[in-house]
């Protein structure tokens, strides 16, 4: 019995694939990182002083405060716009990565501060898996053909 492989379907036709519970569950995964890191970005543009404290904690000038706020406002509005959502997630992941570095390089204590990072990455992730289609093609594992 021989079985052949079926194309993908078109990823319109995979958007239903997601139910109505999973969409909405991962907007609201998605809604407790997204305000989070808002609130994170906004307190660094505007070097709000507990800002400035704790980033130069970790090593950076006061004058980089406000510029690592943009740049997480830019990765923020990357990940809010629907069509590049994935794209925001992908660089989130790397502006996380960046802070898990940069916490373990000073010491700071494993599981409440150099892993937090990693902490919000997996809501972002698992609410955008959890709302959007591509993501979900995106991180599932290749399926191997039958013979």
């Amino acid at each position: 019995m021989s079985t052949t492989l079926q194309p993908a379907a078109p990823l319109a036709h995979r958007a239903s694939e997601v139910s109505k519970t999973a969409r909405r569950t991962g907007y609201v995964v998605s809604g407790i990182a997204v305000l989070f890191l808002a609130m994170d970005a906004a307190m660094k543009v505007i070097a709000a002083p507990q800002a400035v404290t704790a980033t130069a904690q970790l090593g950076f000038a006061p004058q980089e405060v406000p510029v690592i706020g943009v740049i997480a406002l830019v990765c923020l509005a990357l990940y809010l716009v629907p069509r590049t959502a994935v794209l925001g997630a992908v660089l989130w992941t790397g502006y996380l990565g960046g802070a898990v570095a940069v916490n373990l390089r000073i010491g700071n204590p494993l599981f409440s501060h150099t892993l937090f990072p990693i902490y919000v990455a997996a809501f972002v992730w698992v609410g955008l898996y959890l709302r959007d289609p591509r993501a979900r093609a995106l991180l599932q594992p290749a399926r191997r053909p039958t013979a």
